[in-house]
């Protein structure tokens, strides 16, 4: 009888080249996602060597991390990212690598643009030298972030070593309520798991949550896998998986489309396969969520007061909270839509459906960044960019903007930013000392317009009563 393998191990032991001495993994990489920021050093490390690029065809550029998302002429005004861009853009034509560049319209941040364009498919290896590269496991792949002369290694061999980590099943049964998001039942998880908690181990995301989801949620939930010190997390495909994929540009076509189909169906984990753990939530006990410290497990429910431990006194003060308070109620000066983990067009339905008809609050700086030009033109479309502009928000160009402020948007001073994006770190945000919350697109939408943490609950209740 053959061994249950979960989906991770079928992909892991598929893309083996050989067992090294040193106990690690020499894997294929089927494809290799590369940016503006982690690629110009690889490059370099390239001519030194006098290598060429292995397989340009497993290659794609794009640029997210310094593009401006106002201004966009060249050259930008800041010449760092102007010599980055020079870069990439050399490198790219140099070596052979397509680009997804300003002028292209399929150009956004990677991990928005790998999954619509159909580069992201279940039983793939995938890396790029992004820490969020994770989200791409919400098709049932191997997604991996990587440091900058492992992107090296991977333009000149295709290949990389890796140690296997172990596989821990998260499951989460139930019905979310009403205004829990995505981006709430990751935080509930990191906040549950802790950021340590996944150190060692893919995650498998499984249970009846997961497989109502959409693909755009799926990737909420794998984008902030890392944050819970997980070395990638993994949703296994089903038909929402194939139907998605279903006539995107890279995808397979016509007999080839349904002959991969079959193959990533039975790529999933097998029924009774091992894992080395499993955790189990409900989902009745997950609410709109938003992080009050200085990492994504420091969160609470919109409804519960701040912890007052011995331990989160360092995040409170930075933050300037106070153990016990209620977050609900907390000033905001900045609220960010955008990033890697929430700026798709689901994201920007759901945030425009409560901002529509609504003002931000006056002294609040609110914009929106959409992760794609194709999301952009989607939502411009829609006419989403009109319900976004005549409530008081800027509409930015596509790029990663305030999510890590490597561009001009930046918080100034102090200032307290509700966000979409996926960390709360000290100086994230472009300020040594501005201040991040962490929530879904739609609990920024309700801070912006009341100046203030809000519960979403409250906003959608008239709407379904």
């Amino acid at each position: 009888m053959s061994e249950r393998k979960n989906l991770f191990n079928k992909v892991w032991d598929l893309h083996t080249v050989r067992e090294m001495p040193s106990g690690q993994t020499q894997l294929m990489i089927g494809l290799h996602l590369i940016h503006e920021v982690t690629s110009p050093q690889a490059f370099q490390m390239l001519r030194e060597r006098e290598l060429r690029v292995k397989y340009p065809d497993r290659t794609i550029a794009t640029v997210d991390h310094i593009v401006p998302t106002d201004n966009q002429a060249r050259p930008f005004q800041d010449l760092l990212a102007e010599e980055m861009m020079s870069a990439i853009e050399k490198n790219c034509d140099e070596f052979g690598v397509r680009l997804l560049n300003l002028d292209d319209n399929r150009q956004g941040i990677v991990h928005v643009v790998g999954p619509e364009q159909g580069l992201t498919q279940p039983g793939m290896t995938i890396v790029c030298g992004d820490s969020h590269t994770s989200t791409h496991g919400a098709f049932g792949s191997i997604a991996l972030g990587i440091g900058t002369s492992q992107v090296a290694h991977v333009l000149a061999t295709q290949t990389l070593a890796l140690s296997r980590p172990r596989v821990r099943k998260v499951e989460v049964n139930g019905e979310l309520g009403s205004g829990v998001y995505a981006k709430d039942v990751t935080l509930h998880i990191i906040r549950v798991l802790g950021t340590q908690g996944g150190v060692g181990f893919a995650y498998e995301y499984a249970g009846d949550v997961f497989e109502r989801m959409t693909m755009e949620e799926r990737m909420t939930v794998c984008n902030m896998s890392i944050e819970g010190g997980a070395r990638c997390g993994y949703i296994n495909p089903d038909q929402t998986t194939i139907d998605y994929l279903r006539g995107r540009p890279f995808s397979p076509e016509g007999e080839a489309f349904e002959k991969a189909a079959q193959w990533w169906l039975n790529m999933a984990s097998d029924v009774d396969s091992e894992f080395d753990d499993v955790y189990q939530i409900d989902a009745a006990d997950i609410e709109p969520t938003v992080t009050w410290g200085i990492n994504p497990a420091q969160s609470v429910g919109v409804s519960e007061s701040l912890p007052a431990g011995e331990s989160d006194q360092e995040a409170l003060d930075f933050m300037d909270l106070q153990g016990g308070q209620p977050i609900k109620g907390q000033k905001i000066d900045v609220a960010f839509i955008g990033s890697c983990t929430n700026s798709r067009i689901s994201d920007l339905r759901e945030a425009a459906e409560l901002v529509k008809g609504h003002r931000v609050a006056e002294g609040v700086r609110a914009m929106v960044v959409p992760g794609s030009q194709q999301v952009l033109q989607q939502a411009e479309e829609e006419g989403l960019h009109t319900v976004f502009s005549d409530a008081g928000f800027e509409w930015r160009a596509a790029g990663c903007s305030m999510c890590l402020a490597m561009n001009p948007d930046k918080l100034q001073g102090r200032e307290m930013c509700a966000s979409s994006s996926n960390r709360n770190f000290k100086g994230r945000q472009g300020s040594p000392t501005g201040r991040t919350l962490l929530m879904s697109p739609a609990m920024v939408a309700a801070a912006a317009i009341h100046g203030e943490v809000a519960d979403v609950r409250e906003m959608l209740e008239p709407a379904h009563t």
